[in-house]
């Protein structure tokens, strides 16, 4: 396969295409930076990925993050709405053109379990689901940062599933996954003063980044799965989501509200 990376970093970007091409004995990464967090260079993503490949078999929309406190992006919307949902939402809209030209084509979102249960410390054998409003987009509230974070998770995999009726028939298909509990920086953006100092034994019980990425890469690629649609898998399992997450009525308010707020024309 030739793997289109989008990384905020050149530098990084380059390391990554060398370290690569190295393990495999070809150059087969391509990179293209920007920042998703804003609109902007999303829309410059695709467009950099359009002029190069007019098909695309794979899209895993994989970018997320986890803030200390609710505050307004670049765009005016509050930023794990912006690169949690949004990112990947216009991203997705943009390629659609190339992914239906190279069908059969997979969409794969890297969702989390936080939209099962947004609790920040699980003491209570009852979960509580995430919800989600349309007004609760792009606004900033008195939620907390874990509430919202699942929140955004959430309007991800509503308009996922959406999105995977809407394609039916076409070869397209979308699936969402939690990848596991994984040993990356967003870890850190998770701890509070107290948790920071159990970090270390912490880390020894998560996933590292290679068991993280396998759920993901088995969605796009196990031919067992060929055909799969409108699923979430918590990790390599099968898994039903929060009820809400069902409700096509709210899907489709949350997807305008989606297209509003990513300024695209339907």
């Amino acid at each position: 396969a030739t793997v289109v990376a989008v990384c905020r970093n050149p530098d990084r970007g380059r390391q990554l295409r060398e370290e690569v091409a190295a393990l495999v004995g070809a150059d087969r990464v391509e990179i293209v930076t920007g920042d998703l967090e804003r609109q902007s260079d999303v829309r410059h993503v695709a467009a950099q990925v359009l002029t190069r490949h007019q098909q695309l078999h794979v899209l895993v929309n994989n970018a997320g993050a986890h803030f200390p406190d609710q505050r307004p992006g670049p765009d005016g919307i509050e930023r794990h709405m912006a690169v949690n949902h949004l990112a990947g939402f216009l991203l997705t809209e943009l390629l659609l053109p190339a992914l239906r030209a190279g069908a059969p084509a997979r969409i794969v979102n890297v969702v989390s379990d936080a939209l099962n249960d947004t609790r920040t410390v699980k003491i209570t054998p009852r979960p509580r689901p995430a919800t989600i409003t349309p007004e609760q987009l792009g606004e900033v509230d008195d939620a907390t940062p874990m509430q919202v974070y699942g929140r955004s998770k959430l309007a991800s995999l509503m308009c996922g599933y959406l999105l995977a009726d809407e394609l039916a028939g076409s070869g397209v298909t979308v699936t969402a996954v939690h990848p596991g509990h994984v040993d990356t920086g967003i870890v850190n953006a998770f701890s509070t003063p107290l948790t920071r100092r159990l970090m270390p034994a912490v880390r020894r019980f998560l996933l590292t980044p290679e068991q993280g990425a396998e759920p993901a890469i088995r969605l796009a690629t196990d031919p067992a799965l060929e055909g799969e649609t409108g699923t979430y898998h918590h990790r390599h399992r099968l898994h039903a989501t929060t009820h809400v997450s069902y409700e096509r009525a709210l899907q489709q308010q949350i997807r305008a509200a989606s297209l509003r707020l990513a300024r695209v024309v339907v």
